[in-house]
């Protein structure tokens, strides 16, 4: 029987620990917990110890693809991986009986004439026959397909971009004309290419300075006065034109008026009409024969004239020639001035515009450069706010205008009618004829 003793230990109540004040810099450091940080230091020098930092090596030190596979899953299923699928069965199932002949063997009734030598009959089969038969009773044909893994991967080609070379349509025998080439020619008087669209100074806003717009309100109305003159003075030349040959035309009446009534004044000449022929008789004389000293004399002059006439004649020529170089050096210079001053207008990048340079005398094409409209607001229709404005100009006439300006197009006359292709109406004669 066991014996029982007393419990041990204090009867007391539990009594709590007397803790030290946490507020103090020394209780704070003596009740830290850096167990995990222990902890984790250690971990980190046992990975350096066996080769280095898991998280700092690369992939391919860490893990290893496996491409061969676990050879003891074959021993331990070998019913299902020894077995093959049924489609590579189907493809390697080759009958016994062999193909038929695509040969093109003769008929039975028709023969070459050539009687076929009687070979003697064997009644037993060959080595190599009876070999083949027991391969094929084993299943071992001569075409059997061997069925191998696939090592081409349809989903892993890049596929290679297709390069189609441009088709060249162009026809060699059309030839661009040889304009092209060259640079389109500028109707300004200077020879300077316009601006495709010329920067408005400020006179067109639609609020000017005063000085700008009185400069340029002065600037349009001399050029509608010399319009007008110029028109005012086409007319009174027409005017005194038609004066002069209406007062051509009556003098030359009168003249002839006079001179039908003189025709009836004047004598016949018929009258007094001497009809003897003794009388018409001329009087010739007859040449005398040269001495030797007038001829030499006459030859003498003939070669002297000769010589003037030569000598005329180079001297026309030399001075023909001393002409020709000059012009030709003139001209030489010319291109160079020329030249020179249109690399500074390119380096300068001063484009010419069309609102102050005057036009060339010979335009392209024959019809002229049509006038630019007018652009300018009286001042009783100035506005002064941006919702009473008007609309005013034609952006494509402008662009077209510009195009004409600057050579790219020739000037060409609207034309409202074209000719269209002439169309004959004929009647049919052939649902007329029928035949009995």
């Amino acid at each position: 029987m066991p014996v029982i003793q007393p419990p041990k230990g204090s009867t007391d109540a539990p009594a709590t620990y007397n803790r030290p004040s946490r507020k103090g810099k020394k209780a704070w450091r003596k009740n830290i917990d850096v167990t995990e940080v222990e902890k984790g230091l250690d971990e980190l020098n046992e990975q350096i110890i066996k080769g280095g930092v898991v998280a700092e090596k690369p992939s391919e030190e860490l893990f290893v693809v496996d491409t061969v596979g676990d050879a003891s899953i074959p021993k331990k299923f070998p019913k299902h991986t020894s077995k093959p699928l049924k489609a590579d069965e189907i493809i390697a199932a080759r009958s016994a009986v062999p193909s038929v002949s695509l040969r093109k063997r003769p008929g039975d009734k028709t023969t070459d004439g050539i009687i076929p030598a009687k070979r003697p009959r064997r009644e037993y089969v060959t080595h190599k026959e009876l070999t083949r038969l027991r391969k094929v009773a084993d299943g071992h044909h001569d075409a059997t397909i061997e069925v191998t893994d696939a090592t081409y991967d349809p989903w892993g080609a890049v596929p290679q971009p297709e390069t189609q070379e441009p088709k060249d349509n162009r026809d060699d025998k059309i030839k661009a004309p040889k304009s092209f080439s060259k640079k389109p020619i500028s109707l300004l008087a200077s020879g300077k290419a316009p601006k495709a669209v010329p920067k408005p100074t400020g006179g067109y806003s639609y609020n000017p300075d005063f000085n700008e717009y009185e400069a340029r309100y002065t600037e349009e109305s001399n050029k509608a006065v010399e319009t007008e003159r110029k028109r005012l003075e086409a007319e009174e030349a027409d005017r005194l034109k038609k004066e002069a040959a209406a007062r051509s035309a009556a003098e030359a009446e009168a003249a002839e008026a006079r001179a039908e009534l003189s025709e009836w004044d004047e004598d016949s000449e018929w009258e007094g009409f001497q009809s003897g022929g003794e009388e018409m008789k001329a009087s010739a004389k007859r040449p005398e024969r040269k001495t030797k000293a007038q001829r030499n004399r006459i030859q003498r002059r003939k070669e002297e004239e000769r010589r003037l006439r030569h000598e005329a004649k180079t001297k026309v020529r030399k001075a023909q020639l001393e002409e020709i170089k000059r012009i030709a050096q003139e001209a030489s210079e010319r291109d160079i001035q020329r030249a020179l001053a249109r690399t500074t207008t390119d380096e300068s990048e001063s484009s010419a515009d069309d609102n102050d340079e005057e036009l060339r005398r010979r335009q392209l094409g024959k019809l002229k450069l049509p006038e630019k409209d007018l652009e300018l607001v009286l001042p009783d229709e100035l506005q002064d706010s941006l919702r009473l404005l008007k609309p005013e100009g034609n952006l494509l006439k402008d662009r077209y205008r510009s195009l004409l300006l600057r050579g790219r197009l020739e000037a060409r006359r609207k034309r409202p009618f074209r000719k269209q292709a002439k169309t004959k109406l004929t009647e049919k004669w052939a649902y007329k004829d029928f035949n009995m």
